[in-house]
């Protein structure tokens, strides 16, 4: 286990100290460890740093290749576009509050952009979007039954 840390172990010590995302500071205290020589085996660090062995590997990877810096600097991409552009979102947004053609529904919505725009989007997918940049509550009463007695609903009404 044999890899050649460049930076001292007090400033990487104190780094970690001051260090407050729990991510880099992971990545830090395996610098730490490796430099002082704890362990043998990096199966053994890897456990002791409660992360898979792939994944110090990847570190130790990029530490060697890109150096510090980039050993601290953390990527989270899924690397998908989004299915909804600025185009789209703009138009969700002026349909949504318009009050003479408001959606009733996100089956509407879904149906809307895919004859609009050509876009398939899962309904889900869609209702998750529209909630968290919109706040949307789309809502629908529940079909009435058809053997409901109208007049029975005016008599209950008015004695309760």
């Amino acid at each position: 286990m044999k890899i050649n840390i460049k930076e001292d172990l007090s400033y990487l010590i104190s780094l970690l100290k001051s260090e407050r995302d729990s991510i880099v500071a992971n990545r830090i205290r395996c610098l730490v460890l490796l430099k002082e020589e704890k362990f043998k085996k990096r199966k053994d660090l890897a456990a002791n740093l409660c992360i898979s062995y792939a994944s110090l590997k990847r570190w130790l990877k990029i530490y060697r290749e890109s150096g510090f810096a980039a050993l601290l600097c953390i990527k989270q991409s899924t690397g998908r576009k989004n299915s909804i552009t600025e185009e789209v979102h703009n138009a969700l947004f002026e349909r949504l509050h318009d009050s003479e053609s408001a959606f009733i529904s996100y089956k509407e919505v879904v149906l809307w952009l895919e004859e609009s725009y050509k876009i398939e989007v899962k309904y889900e997918t869609l209702r998750t979007y529209m909630i968290r940049h919109f706040k949307s509550k789309l809502k629908s009463p529940r079909k009435s039954h058809y053997k409901k007695d109208e007049q029975a609903v005016e008599v209950f009404k008015k004695t309760s």
